[in-house]
């Protein structure tokens, strides 16, 4: 599955977190072999849960399945770029990789307006690839902050 791919699933999580009142995030993780292990979109308002970003829920999800936390060999594909909390849980969760579309510079801590996956005094630090689809992903969030402001 190419990245693209994969963030297309991701936008589709995203589009369903949007329907649910949730902002449009989505998140996949893909094994080593570039196969679905896991996908989430955003659960924070349903579950009154801060910690219920699709990233942190993708991840979770991941663990279960391989019956590990330590994700090595794994990609996570997000559509937008994680924020603090998220990049700190791929950092912990080991994965080799983050993909991710539209740039977050309110919030975004894989190099916007942070860069906690590439901090050198960090153990783990995985590879960063950014603006996959990022138009696309970029466009679902404007959208639905601009159907907010509209109330």
């Amino acid at each position: 599955m190419t990245y693209e791919d994969a963030m297309r699933l991701a936008l589709a999580e995203a589009d369903a977190a949007a329907a649910r009142g949730e902002v449009p995030v989505g998140a996949v993780v893909l094994d080593e072999h570039g196969e679905v292990l896991a996908a989430a979109g955003n659960d924070r308002e349903s579950t009154a849960d801060p910690t219920a970003h699709a990233e942190v829920l993708a991840l979770r999800r991941a663990a279960a399945r391989r019956g590990e936390w330590r994700l090595g060999g794994c990609t996570l594909v997000v559509t937008l770029e994680p924020c603090t909390m998220c990049a700190g849980a791929a950092v912990l969760a080991r994965v080799d990789r983050i993909v991710y579309g539209a740039t977050d510079d309110k919030g975004g801590a894989v190099g916007s307006l942070w860069d906690v996956v590439r901090d050198r005094r960090l153990n783990h630090r995985p590879e960063v690839v950014m603006g996959v689809l990022a138009d696309e992903c970029g466009t679902a969030i404007k959208r639905f902050f601009a159907t907010r402001r509209i109330r």
